[in-house]
């Protein structure tokens, strides 16, 4: 088998997931959830997936839908479609697992998943992060990675549309 075809095995729907979570928790795994839109991946995207990697054994990433996307951006957004973003992100050697999400939040992702960590890029404080009272009332932490300052997909859109 070519390691391209694990790639889509790394992309899970929510009932592959939630079969994938029990059987990690069987095994005493720890997992850290995060989750993006990641529509254009770029330095800040992989920084945070690089340290929220560090705080649990299994990294479990929830991408936007299109539909969700558009509703949060606007109609010109996404850029990329969603399986696209989500096999960009299953590529990644620090990410275990992708679902893609059609809610505005991940909040029944987070409900269903039930962290350890939950992560969230510096612009986010513990108290505007979705899930963080779930997962804290589980046992589980909420980790705020600093933003790297000049990364946004929304400005590289911009310099783009400039030229």
């Amino acid at each position: 088998m070519k390691k391209s075809d694990t790639l889509k095995e790394r992309i899970f729907s929510r009932e592959e997931l939630m079969q994938e979570v029990k059987r990690l928790r069987l095994k005493s795994k720890t997992i850290v959830f995060t989750n993006g839109v990641f529509d254009i991946l770029h330095e800040g995207h992989i920084a945070v997936l690089t340290e929220a990697a560090t705080f649990a054994d299994v990294l479990i990433v929830g991408v936007n839908s299109d539909t969700s996307v558009k509703k949060l951006k606007g109609d010109s957004r996404p850029v990329n479609s969603e399986d696209s973003r989500a096999l960009i992100i299953a590529s990644l050697i620090m990410v275990d697992a992708v679902v893609i999400f059609n809610e505005e939040t991940p909040l029944e992702l987070i409900k269903m998943i039930t962290p350890d960590v939950l992560v969230k890029g510096g612009d986010y404080t513990i108290e505007t992060v979705v899930g963080a009272k779930e997962v804290i009332a589980n046992g589980g932490r909420v980790e705020i990675i600093p933003i790297r300052e000049g990364f946004s997909t929304t400005n590289i859109i911009n310099k783009i549309s400039s030229k």
